[in-house]
């Protein structure tokens, strides 16, 4: 099994910063793509930004310039730090891995979420 542990949310003041953090453990041979996701009060869940081996770092339009996603694949650890945060920024975030398991298959696997909100 697979378990990704998220932390770093909370509350910050509009215009401030936040650096989320979320590490897998487990059953791991390597991690493919590696991502933060969020839903707001009333939405559905979107991404913010992806991270794959491969390719190019998406990020969401609502976000770009303001967030950068990072990885440490030697510490199966992936971070969204975030500046510039604004009210609408407020939301649950997600992370998200692609693991490919010792046994040598490929799970998805979620983070439990961390709250960050974004008020004065």
């Amino acid at each position: 099994q697979v378990q990704l542990v998220e932390s770093g949310g909370g509350l910050v003041q509009p215009g401030g910063s936040l650096r989320l953090s979320c590490a897998a453990s487990g059953s791991i041979f390597s991690i493919n793509d590696m991502g933060w996701y969020r839903q707001a009060p009333g939405k559905e869940r979107e991404l913010v930004a992806i991270m794959p081996t491969t390719s190019t770092t998406n990020y969401a339009d609502s976000v770009k310039g303001r967030v950068t996603i990072s990885r440490d694949n030697a510490q199966n650890t992936v971070y969204l730090q975030m500046n510039s945060l604004k009210p609408e920024d407020t939301a649950v975030y997600y992370c998200k891995m692609m693991v490919r398991t010792i046994a040598r298959t490929y799970v998805e696997v979620w983070g439990q979420g961390t709250l960050v909100i974004v008020s004065s």
